[in-house]
C-alpha cells in the first residue's frame, strides 16, 4: 500500500488538524481555568485539587505546540506558596527565574538560601538548592508529608548554622512547620515530623543498631567545663543531659527490649522543643552529635505507600531506610 494513501486524502489532513485545534483549545481553557482556581481559591480543598489537576494535565500535542507553561515542579511551589498566604504566612516569597521556574525564598534568610520542588517519577521533595538537600517528601495523592532526619540535620545543622543564628533558622522551620500544619489540619493529611516532633513520648532511633558507650563518655567531658550536667539513668541503660528550664536530652534503651535498641528522647514538660531544636541551640549537642556522627545518626523512618490491594494496604507507612535515594539532580517533569 502507497504510504501517502495511509496519510490520508487533504480533506482528510485538515480534518485532523482541525480537531487538534478543538482538542488544544479545549485543553487550554482547561489550563487556564485550573491556574485561575489555584491563584484564586480561599478554601485549601480547591487548592489542592486544582494542583493534582495541573500536574496530570498533559499539554502536549502531535500538531500544535503549546505556549509556555509551567512545569510540574512549580505548581507545588505555587500551591504551598498559596497554603501559607491563606495561613496569613508572609516570610515565604516565590520568584520567577528567567528560565520561567519558580524558586522560593524564605525569611529571614532570603539573600543566600533559595528551595524548589524537584519531581522524579512519582516522587516529589522540597529542596534547598545550594547543597540539594531534599527537606520534606510530599505526596498529593495519597496525601502525607515526611520531613528528613538527616537532610535536616545536613543543611541547618552543619551549614546554615554557620552563617545564620539559630533564632533565624528557627523562623525558617517555622515556616515549613505552618505549611505541614495546615496539610494537616485542613486537607487531613498524615505528617511524620521526625526530628522536629516536641512529644515527649517520641523515641528518635538511632541508625545503628548497637552504640559504642564510649560515645557518652566524650559528651561526659565535654560537659566538664560547663553548667550542664550528664547524669545515668536509674536503670543503667543511658544517660541524661540535664539542661535549662526543666528540658533533658535522654540517649538510652528500653532495658525490656532484648534488641537494646538506643534512642534519642527529649524531656520536656511542655511538650515545646525538639531534638532538632537542641540541636539548633546548644552547641555542646550539635557538636558531640557532628563528632560522633557516625554512632549516633538518628534513622529516617520514611513512609511508603502499600501495594494497591486494599484499602488497609493503601494506607502510609513506615520503613527504616529508603529503597531508592532520591537524586535531586536527575529531574523528571512529565509536563514540559
Amino acid at each position: 500500500m502507497n504510504n501517502n494513501n495511509m496519510i490520508g486524502t487533504p480533506s482528510q489532513r485538515l480534518m485532523t488538524l482541525s480537531d487538534s485545534f478543538k482538542e488544544v483549545l479545549h485543553t487550554g481553557q482547561t489550563y487556564v481555568d485550573l491556574l485561575d482556581q489555584l491563584a484564586q481559591a480561599e478554601d485549601a480543598q480547591h487548592m489542592l485539587s486544582a494542583t493534582e489537576e495541573l500536574v496530570k494535565l498533559d499539554l502536549q500535542n502531535a500538531f500544535i505546540n503549546f505556549p509556555n507553561h509551567y512545569k510540574a515542579a512549580d505548581y507545588f511551589l505555587i500551591f504551598m506558596g498559596r497554603i501559607l498566604e491563606k495561613c496569613g504566612v508572609t516570610s515565604f516569597q516565590i520568584s520567577e527565574t528567567a528560565s520561567h521556574e519558580f524558586i522560593a525564598r524564605i525569611d529571614p534568610i532570603t539573600a543566600e538560601n533559595s528551595f524548589k520542588f524537584v519531581v522524579k517519577k512519582n516522587e516529589v521533595a522540597f529542596i534547598e538548592q545550594e547543597g540539594k538537600e531534599p527537606l520534606f517528601y510530599l505526596d498529593l495523592k495519597n496525601r502525607f508529608l515526611q520531613f528528613n532526619n538527616q537532610a535536616f540535620i545536613n543543611y541547618f545543622i552543619v551549614r546554615a548554622l554557620k552563617k545564620h543564628t539559630d533564632l533565624e533558622l528557627r523562623d525558617v522551620v517555622k515556616t515549613l512547620l505552618a505549611f505541614a500544619d495546615s496539610l494537616q489540619t485542613d486537607l487531613g493529611f498524615l505528617v511524620n515530623l521526625g526530628i522536629l516532633n516536641t512529644d515527649s513520648n517520641e523515641e528518635f532511633y538511632l541508625d545503628n543498631s548497637s552504640l559504642d558507650t564510649s560515645v557518652i563518655d566524650r559528651l561526659f567531658i565535654a560537659t566538664a567545663e560547663t553548667d550542664y550536667m550528664l547524669m545515668s539513668l536509674p536503670q543503667n541503660n543511658g544517660a541524661e543531659l540535664v539542661l535549662d528550664n526543666d528540658i533533658n536530652l535522654d540517649l538510652l534503651y528500653d532495658p525490656s527490649d532484648y534488641t537494646t535498641r538506643w534512642f534519642f528522647q527529649v524531656q520536656d514538660p511542655g511538650d515545646r522543643v525538639s531534638f532538632f531544636d537542641l540541636l539548633l541551640h546548644y552547641h555542646l549537642i550539635s557538636q558531640w552529635y557532628l563528632d560522633n556522627r557516625e554512632s549516633l545518626e538518628v534513622q529516617s523512618r520514611l513512609m511508603v505507600m502499600g501495594d494497591d490491594q486494599d484499602d488497609e494496604e493503601d494506607a502510609p507507612q513506615e520503613y527504616e531506610q529508603p529503597t531508592e535515594v532520591f537524586m535531586p539532580h536527575q529531574e523528571e517533569d512529565a509536563h514540559e
